[in-house]
């Protein structure tokens, strides 16, 4: 068996965290206590014809027949685990893998970086206890936020010492990234330039929403007039559910976490993707239409089902770009519609790099929770990409982060808990590089295998 432990930190990574393990009992027919629905998981493997056991790479079945998320959940401040302790799944999850401190980190990433070694230990601890349940463990899904103290300081802190212990295993982030429009703190530039630097050599790959994003498509796609976290967090699982579909399903594409980073990351530094997903439409829309498979290819190219503000993806390149299928879709269709792209010419990819797509096909279709504002569809598709718009990304948070530190506004903050002053020009002058890098990477001009990084 190939497990994945998933960190679910900070109150934006538990939070989403928890919505991503509902779905994932309501695909695999497991309740709230973890116990299984008769017969719900013996689906037959299209490969083999035996029972598909690939669910078992997230859920720890025990002697009694219980199913236990591979999950550690872990804050600095209690509500949010306590939120889970007494929300329905209260009884899914294991209770030493529910984590938290006393105090919140203030939204300062040198504070959640280091002001928390006792429950930096405990979490280590809960993921060495973890990991001696895998018989061959692939790695790690990370589930965190860099706008907050938390999310940004003590993830960064855990990665380094999960790069440290477990080396040669791949690592997968989904950050949601800070989006002005919708800030919840004005030290949020400060914070996700500082994690993105820290982290830099400690993550295989990074999946890239940002709340901006995830709120338009629910006001415009699902007429919900003032989305929620809720919401919000809901659409995000969707789209991490199909990620993660070939891991729990078998299948074609991505069924290693090592997979991920093979796909899409031309060059170790430049390893952000976007993601989109696709339909996302009504319960009552969704009875009277159905998009064909080049209809949902379409789709997914569509700026306005990007789940990150890039405003010129149109006018910028891919370098790499997976399509995952989910429920009715045919090989024969996926090809027909992936020429069909082709032949447009509407998806330039960089010239250094063939036009090429990794596409996968998984039988299980899409689940919906009960009560959700988008709708179940017979098939479903989801995009992760790695294209040079994301310089766009970096470039707005290094230009917010330039305003205040112009200034050296809240530095102190910063400083008072044990950083330095230099340690913030550093981390710009990284995510500096890493904008000119994407940037440079449509130039259809890299030599000899490296990114041109301005120096």
């Amino acid at each position: 068996m190939r497990e994945v432990i998933t960190i679910n930190i900070g109150q934006a990574g538990c939070q989403l965290g928890n919505k991503c393990w509902e779905l994932f009992c309501l695909e695999h027919g497991i309740q709230p206590d973890g116990t299984a629905i008769a017969n719900s998981n013996e689906k037959r493997s299209v490969i083999t014809g035996g029972i598909d056991t690939a669910y078992n790479a997230f859920f720890q079945e025990l002697q009694n027949g219980r199913h236990v998320p591979r999950a550690i959940f872990v804050d600095t401040e209690p509500t949010v685990i306590d939120e889970i302790k007494t929300g329905e799944y209260s009884g899914l999850y294991h209770p030493e893998h529910l984590i938290c401190g006393k105090e919140d980190a203030s939204s300062n990433f040198a504070k959640g970086k280091t002001g928390y070694e006792p429950l930096l230990n405990q979490t280590m601890d809960a993921i060495r206890k973890a990991t001696e349940n895998c018989t061959g463990l692939q790695g790690f899904f990370i589930y965190n936020s860099v706008g907050g103290g938390t999310g940004s300081g003590f993830t960064a802190a855990l990665c380094e010492k999960l790069a440290d212990k477990y080396t040669k295993k791949t690592k997968l982030n989904t950050v949601i990234w800070p989006s002005p429009k919708l800030s919840s703190g004005v030290v949020e530039p400060y914070n996700a330039v500082l994690n993105t630097h820290a982290m830099m050599k400690f993550v295989n790959c990074t999946f890239m929403v940002d709340n901006e994003s995830i709120y338009k498509i629910c006001q415009k796609q699902l007429g919900v007039h003032s989305p929620s976290y809720f919401h919000l967090n809901q659409l995000i699982a969707q789209a991490m559910s199909s990620i993660t579909a070939s891991l729990r399903f078998e299948g074609t594409l991505n069924v290693d976490l090592n997979e991920f980073p093979t796909n899409l990351v031309p060059f170790p530094r430049d390893h952000f993707a976007m993601m989109s997903y696709a339909p996302i439409v009504t319960p009552e829309k969704a009875i009277r239409q159905t998009l064909s498979v080049q209809e949902l290819t379409s789709s997914l190219f569509d700026p306005n089902s990007l789940m990150i503000q890039c405003d010129d993806i149109n006018k910028g390149k891919f370098m790499s770009c997976c399509m995952m299928y989910r429920g009715d879709v045919s090989s024969r269709e996926v090809n027909l519609a992936v020429s069909g792209i082709k032949k447009q010419n509407t998806v330039p990819f960089v010239g250094w790099c063939p036009c090429s797509f990794k596409c996968g096909i998984n039988s299980q279709p899409a689940t919906a929770v009960p009560g959700s504002s988008y709708a179940s569809t017979a098939r479903s598709a989801c995009m992760i990409a790695n294209h040079t718009a994301m310089c766009q990304v970096f470039q707005k948070v290094n230009q917010n982060f330039d305003l205040m530190f112009g200034k050296r506004a809240f530095v102190h903050h910063y400083v008072g808990e044990g950083m330095e002053e230099n340690e913030f020009t550093d981390a710009r002058q990284d995510l500096y590089e890493l904008e000119v890098d994407y940037a440079n990477l449509a130039l259809d001009n890299t030599i000899e295998g490296e990114s041109m990084t301005a120096q």
